[in-house]
């Protein structure tokens, strides 16, 4: 045990629970949280992971979807989340919701009561003092100008993102190839590529004009009242350029210009979509210009419209809202530290991941991280093949450069999903006994089921190699 305390800076989601896993190492741990002193635009209350949005911790299928097998991973390691999330549960199908005031009370109760965890009420403002030593900062999206200013000056001006513009991500096996194909503009080789880096989905004028009317007509969010408007001509969603006239996006991101159908080389396309590769492993591919303020079924409905795209899963949907985060991949390493100032641990949605759920994790895998420092022991990451390693390596790495972006890298939020995983080994998919095909959605089904069945077993391997820190669940 250790006398000095990790401090902590934010009670939402990740900073309470990296609280709770520092602490039930035997560590102390100052949690500062500013509300009531100083409020958000957001928060309605002061107390400990308010939930500001939704209630619902999405699906808790740990079978088949990568959010059940994260909310299982967590459960297994202890998670205070978890733990007051599954008793202050309410009806929702297959789904994880809960009572938001039930749920909010009892984390901040328990850490309230916990002997290690001191909570202190206030503004950091700046970066945390060099005399706290270790600090997980984990402040999420609204982070306080005063230290969004500090962190910016730590690590360079073009560090933090203020307005996330976020296209769609398509899962590359659900795309249709026999309609699109790959292809760079003009056959172009960049540094790395090949001259076929990126999938082309080709659109006649009748399917062009649908899809257009249809985007101007689709169902769209507005800003909230504290994020303003923040469209500039370089970030513009997809439906307002459509907007300008039936002509403008394919002289955009929508141009047939250098490219050639490989399935119909006679017949020119009028308008064309391209995909490009978002991940080393090349499981997920974006939608090259399609940041978007659709809602959410307006734009799994509209995007299907597109040859190619009829059965495409989407990894996460597209965007357009305030959201501070950071480069992660450039500034972080593989264990949530600032390489500049490795005293600084990061956590939650400002490290550039999606959703609750998400934000606990980083929290709970900040916290180990730290607490095992604190305390002289190694500690690795959770292998690639569970939800949290997988969600750890979308963070930190696996992020292709773009030289026609200035060599920026394509990191944006996301949510966990079966596409940051690694890949199965070969024959990890068994046939259902007595067929000798897949029938329908049966092999995507299985794919789905093997990845899951193999994170869990891997993260309870990779627990077992770190059991004399382990948490405990949260008390009543």
């Amino acid at each position: 045990m250790t006398d000095h305390p990790i401090h902590i800076v934010g009670g939402g989601l990740a900073g309470s629970e990296a609280a709770w896993q520092i602490a039930s190492c035997g560590v102390p741990v100052v949690l500062h949280e500013m509300r009531p002193v100083r409020g958000t635009d957001a928060h309605k209350t002061e107390g400990l992971a308010e939930l500001v949005c939704s209630n619902s911790f999405r699906s808790d299928d740990a079978e088949s979807n990568a959010v059940g097998v994260i909310h299982a991973e967590m459960r297994l390691a202890g998670s205070l989340i978890m733990s007051c999330a599954d008793r202050h549960q309410v009806p929702a199908g297959g789904a994880l919701a809960v009572d938001r005031e039930g749920f909010s009370a009892a984390v901040t109760k328990a850490l309230e009561n916990h002997p290690l965890i001191t909570i202190e009420r206030g503004e950091v403002e700046g970066l945390p003092p060099e005399e706290w030593g270790p600090t997980i900062v984990a402040t999420g999206p609204l982070t306080a100008p005063g230290l969004a200013a500090g962190i910016a000056k730590a690590t360079g001006r073009d560090a933090l993102a203020f307005f996330d513009a976020i296209a769609p991500i398509v899962h590359f096996d659900t795309i249709d190839m026999d309609k699109a194909w790959f292809q760079s503009r003009y056959d172009k080789v960049g540094p790395g590529g090949t001259g076929k880096d990126y999938i082309n989905c080709p659109l006649d004028k009748d399917t062009y004009e649908r899809f257009v009317a249809a985007l101007v007509e689709g169902d769209r969010t507005e800003f909230r009242e504290w994020e303003g408007t923040p469209y500039f001509d370089g970030c513009l969603p997809i439906e307002v350029m459509a907007e300008r006239g039936p002509e403008t996006l394919r002289h955009g991101p929508m141009k047939p210009m250098g490219l050639t159908n490989a399935h119909q080389p006679d017949i020119k396309p009028y308008a064309v979509v391209q995909l490009r590769q978002d991940n080393a492993l090349g499981t997920l591919y974006n939608m090259v210009g399609f940041q978007t303020k659709l809602r959410y079924g307006a734009q799994a409905e509209i995007f299907r419209m597109i040859p190619g795209l009829e059965n495409a899963e989407f990894a996460r949907l597209g965007g357009l809202h305030r959201n501070t985060y950071l480069d992660s991949p450039r500034l972080l390493d593989g264990k949530l530290r600032l390489k500049a100032l490795p005293r600084l641990r990061f956590a939650g949605q400002i490290t550039g991941c999606e959703g609750y759920v998400e934000s606990a994790a980083v929290g709970l895998m900040a916290g180990r991280f730290a607490a095992s420092e604190a305390l002289g022991l190694e500690i690795a990451p959770p292998p690639v093949t569970t939800a949290m390693g997988a969600l750890l390596g979308h963070i930190t790495g696996g992020h292709l450069s773009h030289e026609e972006d200035g060599g920026k890298r394509s990191f944006q939020p996301m949510n966990v999903n079966f596409g940051l995983f690694a890949p199965l080994e070969p024959g990890a998919i068994q046939k259902p006994e007595g067929q000798k095909r897949f029938r329908g959605k049966e092999k995507a089904i299985a794919k789905k089921k093997a990845l899951s069945a193999r994170a869990l077993s891997d993260f309870r391997v990779w627990l077992a190699d770190h059991s004399a820190d382990e948490p405990r669940a949260a008390a009543e």
